[in-house]
């Protein structure tokens, strides 16, 4: 990212256009070419060729030229588009350290124009192709020529649409602050991962609340995480859980969505029996929140 923040502070207004023009053209070509790119953008011939030359030097677009030159944007471009956009909308100010970096997300900390810490969320699923494309295939399924970086921009709008809806209803989840592509910025997650901590204080407690977010988030926001794992609660330093990572939640009314809810409350119940010897009954837990 040290490199995608060196560029970005340089680029022009002209070289956001082509890296725009580019972007929207791969929704119809693998690799966009350069007359597709002088039509959007109104530029003559030789200055897109200029533009582009500076783009390709700094790593921000690549090319083809087999049939035809052809570029498309990738990840560091991408990533230029989405901060320039959370900056000029003031979202953000600044850029800081890594925080996290997974197999579908980097996580960074920055800086809203308040001084406000938050978490920089970039999904990137193409890290795990076929595990993500069966995940995300529900909001793919209908979306042509697609690529990962346009897969993960969908994700991230489902996040950021999924936290917009839970947390006004004081569910345990970040604050979302914007959104542009595949980059989310929410409050700043403090804390520890549920899986990594070896003792903790009143965990039938801690395992109450995060059942009780679950059927909040059910019952209230009729949404279902759809992947809820000691892998993505969050312990903060007063002892709250804090439910993260919702990408790939469904609504209550999805034709699997009680398979879904089963298996999240399934993954807490296991791994609280398993760790702090609380034993629960999942089956009993999910006719509780369903019931009408």
């Amino acid at each position: 990212m040290e490199q995608v923040i060196k560029h970005l502070k340089k680029l022009e207004t002209d070289d956001f256009r082509v890296l725009r023009a580019i972007e929207k053209g791969m929704q119809k070509y693998k690799h966009v070419p350069i007359s597709e790119i002088g039509d959007r953008t109104k530029f003559d011939v030789e200055y897109v060729n200029y533009i582009l030359d500076r783009l390709h030097k700094r790593e921000l677009i690549n090319r083809w030229s087999e049939k035809y030159v052809g570029y498309h944007v990738n990840q560091h471009g991408y990533d230029c588009l989405a901060l320039n956009v959370l900056v000029q909308s003031d979202v953000i100010e600044s850029f800081g350290k890594s925080v996290g970096i997974g197999k579908e997300a980097d996580v960074y900390e920055g800086l809203t124009p308040d001084e406000e810490v938050v978490a920089i969320k970039i999904h990137r699923l193409g890290r795990i192709s076929f595990r993500q494309t069966k995940r995300y295939r529900d909001y793919t399924a209908d979306k042509h020529h697609l690529s990962w970086l346009y897969t993960s921009r969908l994700a991230a709008e489902k996040e950021y649409e999924a936290l917009m809806v839970l947390y006004p209803l004081k569910i345990a989840v970040p604050k979302p602050y914007g959104q542009n592509r595949h980059i989310v910025v929410m409050s700043n997650i403090v804390g520890d991962d549920l899986f990594t901590i070896k003792e903790l204080k009143n965990p039938d407690k801690i395992f109450d609340t995060i059942l009780k977010n679950i059927e909040k988030s059910y019952r209230k926001a009729q949404i279902i995480h759809g992947d809820l794992s000691e892998f993505n609660i969050i312990i903060t330093p007063k002892f709250k859980p804090l439910l993260i990572d919702w990408p790939q939640w469904v609504s209550i009314t999805h034709p699997n969505a009680l398979f879904y809810l089963e298996r999240d409350i399934t993954n807490v119940c296991n791994f609280f029996e398993k760790k702090f010897k609380i034993f629960s009954n999942p089956q009993f837990l999910v006719e509780k929140i369903t019931k009408t």
